[in-house]
């Protein structure tokens, strides 16, 4: 069986991939002890944008840097070992009939993303989460895919039912066995998700015109893999194709120029070894760089993509002045700076929201921040004693924070809309913000007041009022406000976002914890 000890590799992460984006989700703990961030834990782009973009370090991504030696050792065995999407592209190419290759793809058509990129985290503008590999495969499956595999088996099950009649109750165990372990906790569609599953499906349709087609051409994260390759002390011997067969070159599914290997290039997937009729290949460690071309023979690419990272920075940092108070950022978030140089932009933050409040920003935040997590209160609201986001987030982008400290993050405030609430406008009493604000001294409150009735006659109503002091802008009072059209409360966001002063020792709060 060729490849056995690559392919069963790839399988594993894959599985691995798969199983830890499926427990990143909340399963009714207070806790995510494994989640997929890991992956991007080990990811070397994410590793230096983040270092470029913040210049300072994290332990968080200590697993990225060991990576690099390992590459720097061993080659760029990532893509062809481990990677998940590699390993999709692997697992459906042989269905796909080949074409021409795409002339346009071939040269320094990766250096023209990758450089751009990196220069662009030089200057504060981190948005190689765009094009990693696996921020690609992650969105489209938590945008689309999976809350469509959720929606799909509930309404299996439901026609299962009607079609068993009475015995459906011996068939409720292994449901709610699928449903607690397996499906979503929520079956919601995103914002872009079309657009994050088209860019997956454009990806394996690269297939059809050559084996691994993204991998060779495009992904920035493989580039930087292969940079980093060229320097392996672990190499192919011989580095070039035999005289009296080059089987090798129809076998391997990336690495080969004419008859040159091109270290960058190989994934280690050991295709031509196994597949050698004379058994003259072989992986070992060798210092000779024979076979390998000069990195970046032309000037003008680098400098080029120098270029194009300035230019990249500049516009796209870009943001609508009118849009700046709706960017309501998950709680720990108290720089929008920061947060953009950190964020990867995986969506496993919105993807264990507990109350559904987070979704990608498209243009509320520029082009700088699509992707990036949003508090959208009309749709959802912040748990007061949840901490999932901040678990999650592969960077601290979303600090993880303990529940109480968690509690006095200021996301935003809240403002009454004296035209569209209750007691304002129509002169009736509504304290529904009230009775669910989860802040223990309670941050929304109200007064008798004595107002003048549409009916022309004195009334006393209740009037809401807000004590901004201990507002956290959770969004909970814009969420549940009873009025259909345009809520009788608005949170915005605040430029200063200190954590609101401790409660008193002893004071509960009067919400239920729904992570018990």
């Amino acid at each position: 069986m060729k490849r056995t000890l690559p392919r069963c590799s790839q399988l594993f992460f894959l599985a691995l991939f798969l199983i830890l984006f499926v427990q990143t989700e909340y399963r009714g703990h207070d806790e995510i002890n494994a989640a997929v961030n890991a992956f991007f834990r080990v990811d070397p782009l994410v590793l230096l944008s983040w270092l470029l973009a913040t210049k300072s370090w994290t332990w968080l991504l200590l697993p990225a840097a060991l990576m690099v030696i390992a590459t720097l050792l061993l080659g760029r065995f990532f893509c062809g070992w481990i990677c998940p999407l590699g390993t999709v592209l692997d697992l459906i190419t042989v269905k796909i009939r080949k074409t021409a290759p795409i002339r346009a793809l071939k040269g320094n058509t990766k250096y023209w993303l990758l450089l751009p990129l990196l220069t662009a985290s030089l200057f504060n503008l981190n948005l190689s989460g765009l094009l990693d590999p696996m921020a690609i495969l992650l969105r489209a499956l938590t945008f689309l895919l999976y809350p469509l595999l959720g929606l799909t088996a509930k309404e299996g099950w439901v026609g299962l039912y009607r079609m068993i009649g009475e015995r459906r109750d011996a068939m409720a165990p292994a449901y709610n066995l699928i449903r607690d372990n397996l499906l979503p906790f929520r079956d919601t569609l995103y914002p872009l998700a079309l657009l994050s599953t088209a860019i997956l499906i454009g990806i394996i349709a690269l297939e059809r015109f050559e084996t691994r087609n993204w991998c060779r051409n495009l992904c920035p994260l493989g580039t930087l893999l292969g940079l980093l390759g060229r320097f392996s002390l672990f190499s192919r011997v011989p580095m070039t194709v035999c005289g009296d067969c080059g089987e090798c070159r129809k076998l391997c599914p990336t690495s080969f120029s004419g008859d040159v290997l091109l270290k960058d290039e190989c994934i280690l997937c050991m295709e031509c070894r196994e597949g050698c009729p004379h058994d003259r290949i072989s992986f070992r460690p060798s210092l000779k760089q024979k076979g390998s071309e000069p990195f970046l023979p032309e000037r003008r690419l680098l400098l080029g993509g120098i270029a194009g990272g300035v230019l990249l920075a500049l516009p796209t940092r870009f943001r609508y002045p009118e849009n700046e108070s709706c960017l309501l950022r998950p709680p720990g978030v108290r720089s929008e700076d920061d947060f953009l140089k950190k964020c990867v932009r995986c969506g496993e933050c919105m993807k264990v929201c507990l109350k559904n409040a987070l979704y990608p920003a498209s243009y509320q935040a520029g082009l700088e921040g699509i992707y990036t997590p949003l508090v959208i209160p009309k749709l959802g609201y912040c748990e007061y004693n949840c901490t999932l986001c901040g678990q999650v987030c592969p960077t601290g982008a979303i600090p993880s924070l303990p529940v109480e400290t968690k509690r006095r993050e200021v996301i935003g405030k809240g403002v009454f809309d004296k035209n569209h609430c209750l007691p304002f406008a129509r002169k009736i009493d509504c304290i529904v913000c009230e009775e669910h604000c989860p802040i223990p001294e309670k941050a929304i409150r109200s007064r008798d007041v004595q107002v003048m009735g549409l009916d022309g006659r004195l009334k006393t109503v209740k009037e809401p009022y807000l004590v901004e002091e201990i507002c956290n802008g959770c969004g909970i009072c814009e969420n549940v406000c009873p009025l259909e059209t345009k809520a009788g409360i608005k949170v915005f966001a605040v430029k200063n976002r200190t954590p609101i002063a401790q409660q008193p020792a002893g004071q509960e709060s009067n919400s239920s914890n729904p992570l018990s």
